[in-house]
């Protein structure tokens, strides 16, 4: 798994204002979520990533090179899809995405063949020839995405891919981005403040809050297993009961139906969880560390 984007401390300044100060993690080859609430800079980390802005402190480095020294060479290599739906109303898609191949670096003959198949690829192929002007959200954010992969990228940004999209929209634009990186071998950064967006198609994630690193790395590492024991019993009556014996020995816990998640930081609360199950008599139909999720881990770090 090769590495592609390593940050270290990275800040940007603008004047007085600290839009970001303390930015740390590396991204691998895959589908990465970068996630945070609007506004938290991931645009504006999108964009130092690109060359377009200098970092005003720490180390950044794309595809092993300085982004904003080596500005043309990364993005010759990169792709890009801006949240903005701004797109020229009276230019056809298929010339516009030829127009863009051709910026990355594409010979006219081949940048026309390219757009014509990224276009196919998104589900635009009868659509092409439209203009812009006259296309769906839906269609429009599908030509962002052909003209971020024409040109063959190793990498492409993709800055809140499903804004403006209805439900089963946004869902055939997951699927599409997912298959266009594990069919094309494209790995892809997405930006975006829905945590569910990320969780069903990303391997890893980095959250940004502050304007530092909330969390960093796979799903899997970044969920894990809490300290935290979930224990379902026979009935809510039961779990009245336990709930009872953990509040008279001063323990931690929530309440949910059949399901009393005990709460604690170490080894010990899982012990804890079956002494006070035994002290109950009830009947144990689950006893487990409880899952974190990524918006656990969101509001943990948040807060």
């Amino acid at each position: 798994m090769s590495t592609l984007v390593v940050a270290e401390g990275v800040a940007k300044r603008y004047g007085t204002f600290s839009a970001l100060s303390d930015v740390n993690f590396t991204i691998t080859s895959g589908i990465t979520g970068l996630l945070g609430a609007n506004g938290t800079g991931k645009t504006t980390l999108l964009g130092m990533m690109l060359g377009l802005h200098q970092i005003s402190g720490g180390s950044l480095m794309v595809l092993g090179v300085d982004p904003f020294t080596d500005g043309s060479k990364i993005r010759a290599r990169m792709g890009y899809a801006p949240e903005h739906h701004t797109l020229p109303g009276d230019v056809r898609a298929a010339d516009f995405v030829h127009h863009v191949a051709e910026l990355h670096g594409l010979p006219p003959r081949e940048a026309r063949t390219r757009a014509s198949d990224a276009l196919w690829l998104v589900g635009l192929g009868e659509e092409r020839f439209r203009p812009m002007g006259t296309m769906s959200t839906g269609q429009r954010q599908r030509v962002k995405l052909a003209q971020a992969i024409a040109h063959d990228p190793s990498l492409v940004l993709l800055d809140e891919p499903t804004d403006g999209l209805d439900p089963e929209q946004r869902d055939d634009m997951l699927h599409l981005i997912k298959t266009v990186s594990e069919s094309f071998n494209i790995s892809v950064i997405l930006s975006s403040h829905l945590l569910d967006e990320v969780e069903r198609i990303c391997d890893a994630a980095v959250i940004i809050g502050d304007g530092r690193t909330l969390a960093a790395g796979t799903l899997d590492d970044l969920r894990g297993t809490g300290a935290d024991v979930v224990v379902q019993v026979g009935s809510e009556a039961e779990a009245e009961t336990l709930a009872q014996i953990l509040s008279g020995r001063g323990v931690a816990h929530q309440i949910d139906g059949r399901t009393v998640i005990i709460r604690g930081d170490d080894e010990s609360v899982f012990d804890t969880a079956r002494d006070a199950c035994a002290s109950a008599a009830v009947s144990v139909h689950r006893l487990s560390r409880r899952r974190l999720s990524l918006e656990d881990v969101y509001l943990e770090r948040a807060s």
